[in-house]
Protein backbone atom coordinates (compact mmCIF):
# COMPACT_ATOMS: atom_id res chain seq x y z
CA UNK A 1 0.00 0.00 0.00
CA UNK A 2 1.52 2.95 -0.95
CA UNK A 3 -0.47 5.28 1.20
CA UNK A 4 -0.11 9.51 0.05
CA UNK A 5 -0.27 11.23 2.96
CA UNK A 6 -3.05 13.86 3.94
CA UNK A 7 -2.30 16.53 6.53
CA UNK A 8 -2.79 20.06 4.80
CA UNK A 9 -5.99 21.64 3.41
CA UNK A 10 -3.93 22.51 0.26
CA UNK A 11 -3.48 18.78 -0.26
CA UNK A 12 -7.31 18.33 0.39
CA UNK A 13 -7.92 20.53 -2.83
CA UNK A 14 -5.21 18.78 -4.72
CA UNK A 15 -7.04 15.52 -4.03
CA UNK A 16 -10.55 17.18 -5.41
CA UNK A 17 -8.88 18.34 -8.64
CA UNK A 18 -7.33 15.05 -8.95
CA UNK A 19 -11.04 12.85 -8.76
CA UNK A 20 -11.49 14.41 -12.20
CA UNK A 21 -9.11 11.59 -13.21
CA UNK A 22 -9.24 8.65 -11.31
CA UNK A 23 -11.08 8.10 -7.79
CA UNK A 24 -9.53 9.20 -4.80
CA UNK A 25 -10.00 6.72 -1.48
CA UNK A 26 -9.64 9.15 1.99
CA UNK A 27 -8.54 6.46 5.32
CA UNK A 28 -9.74 8.20 8.44
CA UNK A 29 -7.49 6.19 11.10
CA UNK A 30 -7.44 6.52 14.91
CA UNK A 31 -4.41 5.74 16.18
CA UNK A 32 -6.23 5.11 19.40
CA UNK A 33 -8.96 2.64 18.35
CA UNK A 34 -8.40 -1.35 17.38
CA UNK A 35 -10.67 -1.32 14.77
CA UNK A 36 -9.18 1.03 12.77
CA UNK A 37 -6.23 -0.31 12.84
CA UNK A 38 -7.91 -3.55 11.87
CA UNK A 39 -9.04 -1.80 9.08
CA UNK A 40 -5.67 -0.38 8.00
CA UNK A 41 -4.24 -3.83 8.32
CA UNK A 42 -7.00 -5.39 5.82
CA UNK A 43 -5.90 -2.76 3.34
CA UNK A 44 -2.66 -2.87 3.67
CA UNK A 45 -2.51 -6.62 3.28
CA UNK A 46 -4.23 -6.68 -0.02
CA UNK A 47 -2.30 -7.91 -3.16
CA UNK A 48 -4.22 -5.83 -5.30
CA UNK A 49 -6.63 -3.07 -4.80
CA UNK A 50 -8.04 -1.14 -7.49
CA UNK A 51 -7.22 2.15 -9.67
CA UNK A 52 -7.01 5.24 -7.65
CA UNK A 53 -4.94 7.52 -5.14
CA UNK A 54 -4.83 6.54 -1.44
CA UNK A 55 -4.93 8.79 0.91
CA UNK A 56 -4.01 8.41 4.72
CA UNK A 57 -5.45 10.84 7.65
CA UNK A 58 -4.28 10.51 11.02
CA UNK A 59 -7.46 12.22 12.10
CA UNK A 60 -5.97 12.36 15.89
CA UNK A 61 -3.08 15.01 14.66
CA UNK A 62 -5.40 16.46 12.18
CA UNK A 63 -8.44 16.46 13.78
CA UNK A 64 -9.78 20.03 12.21
CA UNK A 65 -8.84 18.41 8.65
CA UNK A 66 -10.92 15.23 9.20
CA UNK A 67 -13.80 17.78 10.28
CA UNK A 68 -13.09 19.68 7.06
CA UNK A 69 -13.70 16.53 5.15
CA UNK A 70 -16.60 16.14 7.14
CA UNK A 71 -17.91 19.09 6.14
CA UNK A 72 -16.83 19.48 2.52
CA UNK A 73 -18.17 15.74 1.69
CA UNK A 74 -21.25 16.09 3.89
CA UNK A 75 -20.58 12.67 5.50
CA UNK A 76 -20.98 11.80 8.48
CA UNK A 77 -17.83 11.65 10.71
CA UNK A 78 -17.02 8.23 11.80
CA UNK A 79 -13.54 6.29 12.80
CA UNK A 80 -12.18 4.55 10.78
CA UNK A 81 -13.92 5.89 7.55
CA UNK A 82 -13.48 4.58 4.35
CA UNK A 83 -14.39 7.76 1.62
CA UNK A 84 -14.46 7.57 -2.19
CA UNK A 85 -14.18 10.71 -3.94
CA UNK A 86 -15.24 11.04 -7.76
CA UNK A 87 -15.17 14.79 -9.88
CA UNK A 88 -15.28 16.19 -6.31
CA UNK A 89 -18.14 14.33 -4.38
CA UNK A 90 -17.98 11.65 -1.81
CA UNK A 91 -19.59 9.17 -4.31
CA UNK A 92 -19.66 6.25 -1.06
CA UNK A 93 -18.15 6.03 2.30
CA UNK A 94 -18.35 3.13 5.07
CA UNK A 95 -16.56 2.55 8.66
CA UNK A 96 -15.61 0.68 10.56
CA UNK A 97 -16.29 -3.09 9.89
CA UNK A 98 -17.64 -2.24 6.39
CA UNK A 99 -14.16 -1.24 5.68
CA UNK A 100 -12.96 -4.21 3.39
CA UNK A 101 -11.42 -4.43 0.05
CA UNK A 102 -13.92 -6.37 -1.55
CA UNK A 103 -16.44 -2.82 -0.71
CA UNK A 104 -13.67 -0.77 -1.92
CA UNK A 105 -13.51 -3.09 -5.39
CA UNK A 106 -17.37 -3.09 -5.91
CA UNK A 107 -17.15 0.89 -5.38
CA UNK A 108 -14.48 2.13 -7.45
CA UNK A 109 -15.69 -1.07 -10.10
CA UNK A 110 -19.72 1.19 -10.28
CA UNK A 111 -17.27 3.82 -11.32
CA UNK A 112 -16.43 2.54 -14.42
CA UNK A 113 -19.69 1.01 -15.68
Amino acid sequence: MNWLPLDTPAQLDELIKASSGKPQVIFKHSTRCGISSMAKNRLERAADLPEADYHFLDLIRYRELSNAIAETFRVWHESPQLLVIKDGQCVSDTSHTGISVSWLEETIDALRA
